[in-house]
């Protein structure tokens, strides 16, 4: 196993390797909307909104509701993107993977969005809603609904979910002290 950085983006993981990868390009009509927005200029600015467009089309091809201008830190993965929703204000972390039909936002008196920490797995159907952070090496099993904070190096898992003790593993060094 291969050591995934929680705070360097692997941007190897977003590149695309065959033409029909729906999350990739998805992932990629949002980076290059960022890009030439910052761009500036009339040719910027054509390329932006060129990228807006793309960003329609695989969101439609996805059925995902990644708003553009969301934070999302490089190197994320979504393997089965359908379904996925992230709120604008959500902050997500480098080298994360996100499984089909994840919420990750705030509700009405859930103080704020959730900000996820870096290489975070997410399975699929779980919900993270509300101001709670999320640390670094977290993993949130399929279905769980987390309204609480997840310390670095956790399992989530459960409605509400419940925090266990994640193995050890050999991709993930020590927590330094």
């Amino acid at each position: 196993m291969t050591f995934i950085s929680a705070h360097e983006p692997d941007w190897t993981r977003e590149k695309q390797t065959r033409f029909w990868d729906p999350g990739k390009k998805l992932v990629k009509s949002i980076r290059d909307h960022e890009k030439f927005s910052r761009a500036g200029g009339a040719l910027g600015g054509v390329r932006a909104k060129i990228a807006v467009f793309r960003h329609r089309f695989w969101s439609a091809v996805t059925s995902c509701d990644i708003q553009l201008g969301t934070q999302i830190g490089g190197g994320l993965i979504l393997p089965h993107p359908v379904g996925i929703v992230i709120h604008s204000s959500s902050k997500i972390g480098p080298n994360c993977l996100i499984h089909q039909n994840v919420t990750i936002g705030s509700y009405e008196g859930g103080g704020g969005s959730p900000e996820i920490g870096g290489h975070v797995d997410i399975g699929a159907g779980a919900v993270v809603v509300g101001g709670v952070k999320i640390g670094d090496h977290v993993q949130i099993g399929a279905n769980a609904v987390v309204r609480s904070d997840v310390p670095d190096r956790m399992v989530a898992v459960g409605v509400p979910a419940k925090l266990k003790a994640q193995r050890p593993r050999e991709s993930v060094p020590p927590p330094k002290t």
